[in-house]
């Protein structure tokens, strides 16, 4: 794969790779999101994400939909912690009509009263539909107890009552102070010659004016493993267990991917699912997952099982993050589960709206995008030493936090 860079005269970053299809698949990166809201803006990050569809000095919430609706094309956007992204899959002839729609809605919008009204109910009935969902509720609680004061443990979409404060003035102070072209990248897949993809971002982003960045992100080191248990209405128990991980930059983020993977990653054959739904049978739903971030990072285990057998499970869990810390990985097994890893990476990169979303985040954290060999070639180098380390630093047990929904039930005496 080539990827192709330009950067604009105000700063803004392109990434291009060329493929040979009928689809193209443009995305903007911003490298603004939760983490980089002041407290009293918890959740606009992901407030804007919606308001910035709601209307422009020259369009109207139904022009700004129907621009690329009309002609079939995939209209999306999401916030993370540390980025928000807007992005399109369209024919290519449409290349033209998407880049311009997405730089009016970043650099017009109106956010009308009207709209922002009617936003903040969408939102707030987006935040109630998790409280009535254990399993996503849980990871934010999760989130929030292992980054304990900081903004990396906020969830994305906020409180209803700070939603109910946001105003026009908030939304474009958040807006002028993050959405600057150096923290910015368009990225873009399709069959198109870069050299047309460099003309029209000139044509349509030279006009956003180049600042300084005036936000300076607290980083996080102040991780201090805790156990809580919180007393829900529900039918199963929920446990999540975890601990800050590796940042982008350290070299070990590479050994933990290959340790989540082999632990609880989509495999059936991952190791807590064979231990503890396929042997055991008393779990429908159990997973790990590694999220690197600019300078810390977010391990967690997750599952949900019947209340009855909590206790069980647990100790099953336990006890392969013990293999996993003193039994050094065979060269057989090691190398059998990077050929897992790179595997799923290659279907990954099959699909050209993955890649255009991760070439855009690597330009975001790393200037540059590594071809999938160099990705491939990376995993490759990992030694069993490397795995046992991470797997003693991350996994072990006096480092790892939990967090247990118990069924309310379970707190009753007997009478």
């Amino acid at each position: 794969m080539e990827y192709q860079y330009h950067t604009l005269p105000n700063g803004l970053r392109i990434v291009h790779r060329r493929v040979a299809s009928k689809v193209a698949h443009l995305g903007v990166i911003i490298n603004a999101g939760t983490r980089d809201e002041l407290p009293h803006e918890h959740g606009i990050a992901h407030f804007i994400e919606h308001m910035i569809f709601k209307g422009t000095k020259k369009r109207s919430v139904f022009h700004i939909l129907s621009r690329l609706d009309s002609v079939g094309a995939d209209l999306n956007a999401f916030t993370s912690k540390e980025e928000t992204t807007i992005y399109a899959s369209f024919i290519t002839s449409h290349y033209e009509r998407t880049i311009e729609l997405f730089s009016d809605i970043l650099l017009n919008s109106t956010f009308p009263l009207k709209e922002i009204e009617k936003e903040r109910e969408v939102v707030i009935d987006e935040i109630n539909s998790y409280k009535d969902t254990p399993s996503e509720q849980i990871v934010d609680d999760f989130e929030d107890q292992v980054f304990a004061g900081h903004a990396l443990g906020k969830n994305i979409l906020g409180t209803p009552k700070m939603v109910k404060h946001f105003t026009r003035e908030t939304i474009q102070r958040f807006i002028d102070e993050n959405y600057i072209p150096s923290k910015m990248v368009i990225c873009s897949v399709g069959n198109i010659r870069f050299e047309r993809v460099i003309q029209l971002a000139l044509k349509h982003f030279s006009c956003f004016p180049s600042k300084p960045d005036v936000r300076i992100r607290e980083t996080f080191n102040h991780y201090q493993p805790s156990q809580k248990i919180i007393h829900r209405s529900i039918y199963q128990s929920h446990l999540m267990l975890g601990s800050a991980a590796y940042g982008y930059c350290d070299p070990k983020r590479i050994a933990l991917s290959l340790v989540n993977n082999l632990l609880g990653g989509p495999a059936m054959n991952s190791r807590l699912n064979l231990a503890i739904r396929e042997k055991h049978g008393i779990t429908y739903s159990i997973e790990s997952q590694y999220t690197p971030y600019a300078d810390t990072g977010f391990f967690n285990i997750y599952m949900a099982t019947d209340d009855i057998n909590i206790e069980k499970a647990t100790a099953l869990v336990h006890a392969e993050l013990a293999k996993l810390r003193e039994i050094k990985l065979s060269s057989r097994q090691l190398r059998q589960a990077k050929r897992q890893l790179i595997g799923q990476l290659v279907l990954t990169f099959d699909s050209n709206l993955n890649d255009m979303l991760s070439m855009g985040k690597s330009m975001l954290v790393f200037d540059r995008v590594d071809s999938p060999l160099e990705v491939f070639r990376k995993i490759e180098l990992v030694t069993e030493e490397e795995v046992l380390e991470v797997s003693n630093e991350i996994l072990a047990p006096d480092y790892l936090s939990s967090l247990l929904y118990l069924n309310k039930s379970k707190n009753k005496s007997k009478p």
